[in-house]
């Protein structure tokens, strides 16, 4: 795992639209992918003793460390073209009080965005930035 692979919730609308935003904010086609609920998404999270059905966050594995929730979030940011890396300046708020703001957000993203029915597939052009 060379690239850092942001992994979301398939089936989220929010989600979805975040990580199509991550890819046309990659200009250096840094990261990776994978829906938490691949097959790839368990694997990679037994290390971390993560249970990929937790769905509740979008999650990175960068360098070999995991990172949840806000952390995640501004970690990607701070890798985009243009101004999106000045995000990244949010990490000295207290960690827990980014995750409220988080969780907020988390735990209304199918009432507030919706919920599609099955996991989003990739077109052909960006199936190679995938995991399955």
């Amino acid at each position: 795992m060379d690239q850092p692979v942001i992994l979301f919730d398939g089936v989220c609308n929010l989600c979805n639209a975040s990580v199509q935003f991550v890819i046309e904010h990659d200009s250096k086609q840094l990261f990776k992918f994978a829906a938490l609920q691949s097959d790839y998404a368990r694997e990679v999270l037994k290390p971390f003793k993560v249970n990929p059905e937790e769905l509740n966050t979008t999650m990175l594995i960068e360098n070999g460390k995991l990172y949840k929730r806000s952390s995640s979030a501004l970690r990607v940011a701070k890798h985009l073209n243009g101004l999106w890396p000045m995000l990244y300046g949010f990490m000295i708020i207290p960690k827990f009080i980014r995750d409220w703001v988080y969780d907020i957000i988390a735990n209304n993203r199918y009432k507030w965005w919706g919920k599609q029915e099955s996991c989003w597939v990739p077109t052909p052009e960006l199936k190679s930035r995938f995991y399955s």
